[in-house]
């Protein structure tokens, strides 16, 4: 596939487009934009490695399909196949760990980027961003000579509580694809592989060992797959991670109809599937079923169900040597696409540069989201400002390591307070209050992967003189910011939350400041949604940042002081109550032994807006400094066929005083559809930079074939002829144009 660079026609006599079209994928690297291909596996070595192959022993051949340390597989030294080197890194190339158990390794020359998690990115709605993601990380992955990076995590966001909701973009499949796919191109660029995961349908944290997900074939095909889809067809991403969990009855780590049917025969993927850490269950049944690589612990590398188990199996007869050699092909084929096997020219990469860390900042900046300002109370202006109250833990928490799973041991994590006091002048006094204690009841403990049925029991009383710090804080200082919210260690791989409730007693905390001071401005530090609705109504001003990488604190100072034009968007729905969110309403999480996904393709605010349920905030929204009318929207034509694609235009006015980015998201929907739908979905967005006063016309294209659902009786996705509305807005619930075209 090639990357199409999309001309926009411009209104306005001199502006800089900081835009790209959604669609077609337009991505920049550091000095232009360029036209990109996305690399696919090369067959151009297969006499290559069918030569390795007959050399091979079968020992050193099952060497290859297993772990062989924490992070890496068998390499055949005398025939010059290295070992296949992984890395953690979803938030950044995680530090270097034992060769066979999960400590440090103790390394000082493995400090890296901190970048925004997958929700922050996502909330950018910005694929130059998301190529510029992968491209930076992709470089620090190579300076640790590493071949594979395991992220990114593309599940779909199917409850609030979920423990990964941070690391996973969104609760839509087209705003996930649409992410991911510039960040895998921009990754492999650098001559290493994306692993893709978890594949598929691994949607929470309780019981993911072992929980058995029912899921209808429209419903998967639909909401769960299409990121992995346009990762492989796409983005031809070189390796993809099977999930722990079950579906329909099979493990996905020897799950024939995904691995093969699906992913194989449907998709032509030709890379390696790589399980989950210690999710595999068989040796035979596992590998006959589609996976190539088995890593995990606690156990010895050579007792892994793909080690000596494999060995013996194969020369019982149980499994033919030819089948090890196919397994053994894709490994050598996915080592010589990312010239691991003795090529001169591979990327060198870089690692915790300037450069990086202003690829993070740029992520953090974009990623922020204001969600209410009344009276503009941002951004703060400081004339006659004398002082300002700091208030919270999370002001100074830091979250680059913390939790289960990966983290990123970095020698740059700037935190609110530290950003503050960076942009702040020095004639403004910062009144510091920690304000809370992060205090658990019972704190997560053990080994990675073993699995809590909820998450941490936190403590949420306030400390009586903490409070009062806080209050005398906030009483002597012309304004006042409490920074609530989450972290690392309560969000958190290998658990879910209890509940929506904001913990260590925050709400009681900000009501308490904003009684003794109204000017009081509340920034919320979070991977997933939580109950504000009070807040929301206390405060004049509330904004939402994510674990926002290394420059996060300069980036939310740069938002709340003016420099920075907000422009984040919600990539999911923030609910006023759990069982208003459709896993919840329909009582289907989190099962016990078995999971049915009850609300079928209705996840997310397809569910609110088809239900008329109002959400706190709605899927897309997020306010600017500045405002924006849309106007003349029209189609290049009224009556399409089903290969064509529709080209919409638009013209954004910013109506406002500051220049500011909007995105431009597209609904579309069939109210008289002979088959059940959501009441919309996304189908295209751009995000566009206006100049205060001017107007920009932009294009949004949507191929016709986005439009269809897939047909279980003939197993194909069908584009169902009639009219289609068009819908135009800047969040699912504020839409202010609509075209209707027509499908033959």
């Amino acid at each position: 596939m090639k990357y199409k660079i999309i001309t926009l026609s411009i209104t306005c006599s001199v502006m800089l487009l900081a835009g790209f079209n959604a669609n077609s994928q337009t991505v920049k690297n550091k000095k232009q934009t360029k036209t990109l291909p996305a690399k696919s596996l090369s067959t151009k070595y297969d006499a290559e490695i069918d030569k390795l192959i007959s050399k091979m022993t079968l020992e050193e051949k099952i060497g290859m399909l297993h772990g062989n340390s924490m992070f890496s597989t068998g390499g055949v030294k005398r025939l010059g196949i290295p070992e296949l080197k992984m890395a953690d890194g979803p938030l950044g190339v995680r530090e270097e760990i034992s060769r066979d158990n999960w400590s440090a390794a103790g390394w000082n020359n493995d400090f890296a980027t901190y970048y925004p998690s997958g929700g922050g990115l996502a909330a950018t709605w910005n694929t130059d961003l998301a190529y510029t993601f992968g491209n930076s990380l992709g470089q620090e992955l190579r300076a640790r000579d590493k071949d594979m990076l395991l992220s990114p995590a593309i599940n779909i966001v199917r409850t609030p509580l979920g423990g990964r909701t941070y690391e996973y973009m969104s609760e839509d499949p087209f705003l996930n694809k649409k992410i991911a796919v510039p960040l895998i191109v921009g990754l492999q660029d650098n001559d290493v592989m994306a692993c893709v995961k978890h594949f598929a349908a691994n949607n929470q944290e309780t019981n993911r060992d072992f929980v058995d997900v029912q899921i209808d074939e429209r419903t998967l095909r639909e909401i769960y797959l299409p990121a992995f889809e346009a990762s492989i067809k796409e983005a031809h991403a070189y390796s993809v991670m099977g999930a722990y969990n079950k579906f329909r009855g099979e493990y996905l780590c020897e799950n024939n109809y995904m691995l093969n049917t699906i992913l194989r025969d449907e998709w032509g993927f030709k890379g390696i599937v790589v399980s989950d850490w210690a999710a595999v269950h068989t040796t035979v049944k596992t590998l006959k079923n589609g996976l190539d690589i088995e890593m995990g612990t606690p156990k010895a590398f050579n007792d892994f169900f793909l080690a000596d188990k494999l060995i013996a199996a194969t020369k019982a007869g149980e499994i033919s040597e030819a089948e090890i050699n196919i397994h053994v092909k894709r490994i050598l084929g996915a080592l010589f696409q990312v010239k691991a096997m003795g090529a001169k020219d591979r990327s060198k990469g870089s690692i915790a540069t300037e450069a990086h860390y202003q690829d993070a900042y740029k992520i953090a900046s974009e990623a922020v989201v204001l969600l209410k300002n009344e009276n503009n109370a941002l951004p703060l202006k400081l004339n006659g400002v004398k002082s300002i109250a700091v208030i919270g833990n999370n002001a100074t928490k830091k979250n680059a390591l913390g939790g289960f799973g990966a983290g990123v041991k970095t020698k740059r994590e700037i935190t609110p307070l530290e950003g503050l006091k960076n942009r702040l002048p020095s004639s403004i006094k910062i009144n510091y209050a920690e304000g809370y204690l992060e205090r658990y009841e019972v704190k997560n403990k053990g080994n990675l992967g073993d699995i809590t049925m909820n998450g941490p029991v936190t403590i949420d009383q306030l400390d009586p003189a903490k409070l009062e710090e806080a209050i005398e804080a906030a009483k002597n200082s012309d304004v006042a910011i409490v920074f609530a919210g989450s972290n690392r260690d309560y969000e958190t791989e290998a658990s879910d939350r209890r509940n929506l409730n904001l913990p260590f007693g925050q709400e009681e905390l900000i009501k308490k400041i904003v009684a003794v001071n109204p000017k009081t401005i509340v920034v919320l530090i979070a991977g997933a949604p939580f109950d504000i609705e009070e807040i929301k109504n206390k405060t004049s001003a509330l904004v939402w940042s994510w674990f926002n990488g290394s420059e996060g604190g300069n980036a939310l100072a740069d938002v709340l002081l003016g420099t920075v034009n907000p422009s984040g968007k919600l990539p999911w729905t923030m609910p006023k109550n759990i069982m208003d969110s459709p896993a919840h309403a329909t009582n289907s999480f989190p099962g016990d032994k078995t999971v049915n996904y009850a609300e079928g393709i209705l996840v997310g605010y397809r569910w609110f807006d088809t239900k008329k349920t109002e959400p706190l905030y709605p899927f897309g929204y997020g306010l600017s400094y500045t405002t924006f009318a849309f106007d003349n929207a029209k189609t290049d034509k009224k009556v399409y066929s089903v290969n064509e694609t529709i080209t919409v235009s638009l013209t954004v006015k910013n109506t406002g005083k500051v220049d500011g980015k909007e995105v431009v998201q597209l609904y579309t929907s069939k109210s008289d559809s002979k088959i059940t739908r959501a009441a919309q979905e996304l189908k295209g967005f751009q995000k566009v930079l206006v100049a205060a006063g001017n107007s920009q016309a932009i294009t949004i294209q949507v191929p016709v074939k986005e439009l269809a659902y897939y047909n279980v009786a003939t197993k194909k996705w069908t584009v169902e002829p009639g009219n289609y509305i068009l819908k135009l807005g800047s969040s699912s619930r504020d839409i202010k144009e609509d075209v209707v075209v027509t499908i033959k």
